[in-house]
């Protein structure tokens, strides 16, 4: 595979792993870094931290635009619950697993 077709499948499947997230809202992000240690605001992160790479200034709020599909503050109002103490617990263990690895 040539790097120009292996760009344009990761560029297509990384499209298809956000719109996921965004029809997927009753997904929490809690839930998300319990299970898999990243979660919408990771996606967001890793977003702006390439676009910058690419020299293209992105904020934290317009790279969560991309990823959420709507302003942040829309989202959290719309589809956020609040965390159940049993998530921040396990929340609260994975900050220190991940604190320990270095992510």
């Amino acid at each position: 595979m040539d790097q120009q077709t292996q760009t344009e499948i990761e560029a297509a499947a990384f499209r298809r792993i956000i719109k996921h997230f965004q029809t997927h809202t009753d997904v929490q992000n809690i839930d998300l870094m319990n299970l898999a240690d990243f979660c919408r605001n990771c996606f967001s992160k890793w977003y702006m931290a390439e676009a910058k790479e690419k020299g293209v200034e992105i904020d934290y709020d317009q790279a969560r635009e991309v990823i959420y599909g709507m302003p942040f503050a829309e989202f959290k109002e719309k589809y956020q619950k609040p965390a159940t103490p049993e998530q921040l617990v396990a929340f609260e263990e994975g900050e220190e697993r991940r604190k320990r690895q270095g992510d």
